[in-house]
This record gives C-alpha cells, sequence and structure tokens, in this order.
C-alpha cells in the first residue's frame, strides 16, 4: 500500500509521473512509455491541454467523428462527435440520410433563461422578509453593475430576482432565485459572480433592515434549465416511411409509436431509451466544448419533472402523418471555457459555420432525436444487436490483436454470418489453428 504524499500538486509534472509509477505500477517502464506515447508532439500544445486541469499527466483520447447530411431547417450540417461507443456515429449518419429526402429536420428554441439561486436561512417572521426582499431588489441587481455591464452590452444579463419560501421542505429555508440570459456564452462563471454579490448585499442589507437571524449557505447556479428549452421534430407521409428495411410503412409507424409510448410510461425502458438520445447529445456537446456532465443532469431531471420518470422523446400519428420529436432543456455556449481554447473544439465550431448558442441548441437536440430515431428503427425492425454487433466487431478484433489480413477474412465471414463475441472469437480460433 503507497504511503499518503502531502504537497503532490507542487511537484513537477515527471515528478508527479515517477511518484504515481514508483508507488502503484510493477513494470514502471511500460507504465513510463505508455503516459509519455500519449503526449502531444507539439510543447505549446501540450502545455495548453496541461493547464486544462490539475494534476495533469498525461491525456486521454476519444475518437472524433463527424455525422453528415443533416438537414437542420433546410440547412445541411455535418456534426461532429466524440464518442468511444461504436454505432454511435453510424446510427446518427443513418438516421440524417433517411430524413434527408423526407423533409429534414425541423427546429426552435423555445426559450433561453437560466436560473441560480443564493439559498439561506432566515429565523423570523416571512411577511418582514417579504417586505425587506421587496425594498432591496433595486440593490440587489445594481450592485452587480460591473459584473453585468458587458453582457447587458450583448442583450443579455439579469432578467429577474424571486424570493422563494421553501420553509414546508426544510425549517427556516429560503431562496433568492434569480433566472439569467446569458446569449451565446454558457454563463456559469457570470451566473455565480452575479450570485455571490446579490448574497453579500442581501446580508449586509439584513443586517441594518431587518429583524431576525439570516445566514448565506452557499450561492450557486443551477444545471436544471426548464427554461432553457429547446425543440426538434421530423414528419412526413406514413407511406414516405418506406424504405429498404420498411416494407409496410403502417406497421412500422404503429409499432414505433407503440415503443415511444412503452418508454413514456415505463421508467425501467425510459432509462435506456433515453441513454441513447444522450449518445448523440453527449457527443456533440463534448465535441463543442461544452459541459456533457451538466447537460446529462439537468436532461434527466427535466425527464423527471412530472414526478416519473419518462421518455424525452414523443410520436404522434395524425390524419395519416407521421411526427416524432423532442423537447430538452440545454444550456450551450458558443464562447468562452474551451471553445476558445482547445484546438478540436474551434474545428467542430467552425465544421458547424461558426453557429450562435441558439443554432447550438438546435444541432445537439437534432443530433439527439437522430440518435433516438435509429434506435427505434433498428429495435422495431432487425433488432438492435445486428447492426451494433457488427460495428462492435473491429473492437473484439483488436482486443485479440487481430493482424491486417485477419481482420480483412474475418470481417468477410460475418457479412453473412451473426456477429455475437463468442461467435467472432470462435473465429479467430479457427483462423490462426
Amino acid at each position: 500500500m503507497p504511503n499518503a504524499i502531502s504537497g503532490f500538486s507542487k511537484l513537477s509534472k515527471s515528478e508527479k509521473i515517477e511518484w504515481l509509477l514508483d508507488s502503484y505500477f510493477t513494470n514502471k517502464e511500460a507504465a513510463r512509455m505508455l503516459v509519455k506515447q500519449y503526449w502531444n508532439s507539439n510543447e505549446q500544445l501540450q502545455k495548453l491541454h496541461d493547464e486544462f486541469i490539475e494534476n495533469t499527466i498525461t491525456n486521454y483520447y476519444l475518437p472524433l467523428g463527424v455525422a453528415p447530411n443533416f438537414k437542420i431547417n433546410d440547412r445541411l450540417y455535418t456534426i461532429p462527435m466524440a464518442i468511444e461507443e461504436s454505432s454511435v456515429v453510424a446510427a446518427a449518419s443513418k438516421a440524417a440520410k433517411f430524413w434527408l429526402n423526407r423533409g429534414g429536420f425541423k427546429a426552435e428554441v423555445i426559450s433561453t433563461t437560466k436560473i441560480g439561486q443564493v439559498h439561506f436561512i432566515y429565523k423570523g417572521d416571512f411577511n418582514q422578509l417579504k417586505t425587506f426582499f421587496e425594498n432591496v431588489k433595486f440593490k440587489l441587481i445594481s450592485d452587480t453593475a460591473d459584473i453585468t455591464k458587458n453582457m447587458e452590452r450583448r442583450g443579455g444579463g439579469i432578467v429577474d430576482i424571486e424570493l422563494k419560501n421553501k420553509s414546508d421542505d426544510l425549517d427556516n429555508y429560503y431562496q433568492l432565485h434569480a433566472t439569467f440570459e446569458t446569449l451565446d456564452a454558457m454563463g456559469a462563471n457570470f451566473i455565480n459572480s452575479c450570485l455571490e454579490q446579490f448574497a453579500t448585499t442581501f446580508k449586509s442589507e439584513a443586517e441594518k433592515n431587518l429583524e431576525g437571524d439570516l445566514s448565506i449557505v452557499m450561492s450557486i447556479l443551477s444545471n436544471y434549465v426548464p427554461n432553457c428549452l429547446v425543440k426538434a421534430e421530423v414528419s412526413c407521409k406514413i407511406e414516405d416511411l418506406k424504405s429498404k428495411d420498411i416494407s409496410k410503412p403502417e406497421v412500422f409507424a404503429k409499432k414505433f409509436k407503440q415503443a415511444v409510448n412503452i418508454a413514456e410510461v415505463e421508467p425501467y425502458r425510459a432509462v435506456t431509451h433515453n441513454k441513447g438520445i444522450m449518445n448523440g447529445i453527449d457527443a456533440v456537446v463534448l465535441a463543442t466544448g461544452n459541459d456533457f456532465r451538466a447537460v446529462e443532469a439537468g436532461v434527466h431531471a427535466y425527464a423527471a419533472r412530472n414526478g416519473k420518470y419518462s421518455s424525452l422523446t414523443h410520436c404522434s400519428i395524425d390524419n395519416d402523418t407521421f411526427r416524432f420529436w423532442i423537447e430538452i432543456p440545454l444550456a450551450l455556449g458558443t464562447v468562452g471555457g474551451l471553445t476558445s481554447l482547445h484546438p478540436l473544439v474551434k474545428f467542430s465550431l467552425e465544421l458547424l459555420e461558426k453557429p450562435a448558442a441558439k443554432d447550438l441548441m438546435q444541432i445537439v437536440a437534432v443530433a439527439g432525436l437522430a440518435q433516438n430515431f435509429a434506435a427505434l428503427k433498428s429495435l422495431t425492425t432487425t433488432g438492435i444487436q445486428e447492426g451494433h454487433m457488427k460495428m462492435h466487431l473491429m473492437n473484439i478484433l483488436n482486443q485479440f490483436e487481430a493482424t491486417t489480413k485477419e481482420k480483412t477474412q474475418i470481417v468477410e465471414h460475418f457479412k453473412t454470418n451473426i456477429v455475437t463475441h463468442s461467435a467472432v472469437v470462435e473465429a479467430i480460433e479457427n483462423l490462426r489453428k
């Protein structure tokens, strides 16, 4: 067992690596070579990566792929996707191509405001607190003038501040519940700076003008953004769904809708259903330098907003028209953070023709909808495993360090055979005998 270490963060990069190798690895030279193998040969670029986080020792790579042929609001996009899971990019591309000549995807941003809260405890009369808040509200906003001036110049800023009584949920618990417009910035630092100033002013004024004990607990933005909404959809005549693998479009449409309905009422299915949506969403969010953990948390909270976890997508069949749509909260940015630092993030945003935040919201929502359509189409026709395992085949071959010649022969073999892990292992063993 290694000993605890003091002052690790103050060590140089090489010293950190040597301590790790000495403490945890039996083959230190192999581990050292692996760590260095993933360094970027461009020293300036490597230094940039080293400074993104703390205690950096190397880089962890994910593939960056692209899904072409996305027609969104009559404009063609090639969407960048950073993800490690087989078949995600292929499925998105297949869905994009399917809808390309069926009207494409339509998307619209419904609202863009974000939320931040000052959480505090107040032991006193609520009516007095309410009157105090109404009197001090203007000062709360005016004291943030230095923080908000640049954002206001661009058309954003503080939208409103409300006092919320949450004492029924927790004794003496109240909130300053603030809404913000941050335009093309995700706005986390802007929102948190405003909130901390609210707290400072609120506490200072309360000490002078409010009876009762008031203490600030914390000031922080919320990643639940139900008023930062975007909607994406596809629709066509049922007869137009006919394709190479959909011979009976009426049957397909009905079965597809039933699959969505099941995810709307059954949480066990809804979680997997929504995970597939997030395969598409997270991949684009990550490729464009946004916070996929924040997006995940907010989206899943939205899926449970009515008290039961449910599907993020919905489907209808009306007057012989098939319609499939998604409505989700997405707080995204195209300026600030990694968007101006990470070279591949800049590459991805340029690939998307330098979208504004609203444009990116629409693109990301479409990616999630496309991913879900592709998954449900497979589930209700050929089954999910046929396509997924064929995409996963190369991963299995790489696990067994197959040569180029072996890969060629085995891929050819599985063009007419069902791919399973055991079947691939058997094929490799037979080939090597």
